[in-house]
Order: structure tokens, then C-alpha cells, then sequence
């Protein structure tokens, strides 16, 4: 399955728009997690512990996109949007959704 940003693919051709879908992931990091990315953002770097799970969640919600493309016929998504948002104060709650458009794609 290819999933891309762009509105369309080189090389191909869209024979069939199959519909607008999503994704969502949303991961909780537990309290020592926050406590030991709480210390690291006081003495400065970066806190691997949240970027392991922003990639995971990311990788949750891309997978749900291919799900939900494969279930409308589709072998392509175009015109993905990742939004990432942190839900809830203190909780450390992480949400990404990705959406794009469903399609089926040939060789031009």
C-alpha cells in the first residue's frame, strides 16, 4: 500500500476515489515516564521516551489508515495529514490522527 502526502503519485494514475478515512492513536505515558522527561527537560536534551512513543503512535494511526484503505478496495492513500495533539493537563495523554484519501491507483 502506498500512503503519501501528496495529492498524487508519480507514475500512477487515480482510477477510483474510495472515500476520506482516518486514524487515531492515543498512548498514555505512565508517571516515572513523565517524572524522568520532566527532569531531562530541565537540564536540557531530548527525552527518547516520548519521541519512542510519538513514533509509535504514529505508526498506530498510519497502520489504521492502510486497515481502513484496504477495507474500501482501496491500494493507495493520497493527501496524508498527521496532526498531533496532547490531550488532557498533566495526564500525558498523546494523540495523532492521520487522514487522507482512499484510492485505487494503476500504472499510467
Amino acid at each position: 500500500m502506498i500512503i503519501s502526502t501528496t495529492p498524487n503519485i508519480d507514475g500512477h494514475k487515480i482510477t477510483q476515489y474510495c472515500g476520506v478515512i482516518a486514524g487515531e492513536a492515543i498512548l498514555g505515558a505512565n508517571i516515572f515516564k513523565d517524572l524522568f522527561a520532566g527532569i531531562r527537560d530541565l537540564v536540557g536534551g531530548r527525552s527518547a521516551t516520548y519521541e519512542k512513543e510519538l513514533q509509535r503512535a504514529r505508526e498506530i494511526a498510519l497502520k489504521e489508515l492502510e486497515e481502513r484503505a484496504y477495507a474500501l478496495g482501496a491500494n493507495a492513500v493520497v493527501g496524508v495529514d498527521l496532526d498531533y495533539e496532547v490531550l488532557g493537563q498533566g495526564n500525558g495523554m498523546l494523540m495523532v490522527s492521520a487522514s487522507g484519501t482512499a484510492v485505487v491507483i494503476q500504472p499510467a
